[in-house]
């Protein structure tokens, strides 16, 4: 994978309050990446940094390899991108709009608008007013907008805000298209962790303007002690008795069941034990931790580096 999107060291201040406090990270191509925090985490200005609206204290951006800083405008052509509503003229159509945005930057062909266009999904509907539209078609308009001039990198704060679950889940499909078949560098920064989970590759997270490191989707909802299994067992009190080796791996036990967190190739050995001694188990489920979990108990103190 190629390094298309690099920040280093960013630091933004507004009066006596660090926003962005050395905020560092690497956004690859082919890679939708999670970009997590609580509400004035500093998601959002570091986004408008990226994206030119803001300039850093200190720190810089590098887009496909120029600084945003020494060769903003090469750095620019190399970028797309959403930042909270853009406003677009309502009695012009989808497909009108999207021209006209498509003049800023030079000769683009008809071909190229008809591609995006069909990328989002909306050739159907393209010809007809934007206030004919609901917001999921306004929404991937505007992702048509942001992808006219091929950019090799698309950022987008809060894309799913106000989307109905079909408009998520349809965004999601393009977005993820977008990286894993178009080589795109997709950063997504949003509230809905459910949703980053089916979303990203990784995540980062930065919590009081401070980033606090990067880790797959997979790595973050897998416990480095082991998962979770629930075990629904006939005697508790047998089993307890049974798995005395174990008493560190117990999370919870109440009557007819039990959690523990171990290891994939333990359960069956586990089960054999119980199995053979004469305890009923009426089944064994895996508990999977969410995105959701791992951001509460990292956000609520700790780190994921």
């Amino acid at each position: 994978m190629e390094e298309l999107l690099t920040i280093n060291h960013l630091i933004k201040t507004f009066g006596k309050r660090r926003v962005v406090d050395d905020v560092s990270f690497i956004v690859q191509s082919g890679e939708v990446f999670g970009f997590l925090g609580p509400n004035g985490a500093g998601k959002t200005t570091t986004i408008k940094m990226v994206m030119g609206f803001l300039f850093p204290d200190s720190g810089d951006i590098s887009i496909c390899g120029y600084s945003l800083k020494q060769k903003y405008e090469k750095a620019m052509a190399h970028i797309g991108g959403i930042v909270e509503n853009p406003e677009m003229f309502k009695e012009f159509s989808g497909r009108k709009n999207i021209e006209m945005y498509a003049r800023i930057h030079g000769n683009i062909k008809k071909e190229r608008i008809d591609e995006v266009i069909e990328l989002v999904g909306m050739s159907n509907r393209a010809n007809e007013k934007i206030k004919k539209y609901s917001l999921g078609m306004k929404q991937r308009i505007c992702l048509a907008q942001s992808l006219v001039h091929g950019p090799k990198v698309l950022i987008l704060d809060e894309p799913t805000n106000g989307l109905d679950p079909a408009g998520i889940k349809e965004l999601r499909e393009i977005l993820k298209k977008l990286a894993h078949e178009k080589g795109i560098a997709v950063l997504v920064s949003s509230h809905q962790l459910s949703e980053m989970q089916l979303m990203c590759d990784r995540v980062g997270i930065i919590n009081h303007g401070q980033f606090l490191g990067v880790k797959s989707v997979h790595e973050l909802t897998t416990s480095s002690q082991g998962e979770r299994y629930r075990f629904r067992v006939g005697d508790t009190d047998k089993a307890k008795t049974l798995l005395h080796e174990y008493q560190e791996q117990i999370v919870e036990m109440t009557e007819r069941l039990i959690i523990m967190q171990t290891k994939e190739n333990e359960v069956p050995v586990i089960t054999a034990l119980l199995a053979n001694h004469g305890v009923p188990i009426f089944g064994i489920e895996k508990i999977e931790q969410s995105l959701e979990d791992a951001f509460m108990n990292i956000t609520g103190g700790g780190s994921i580096e």
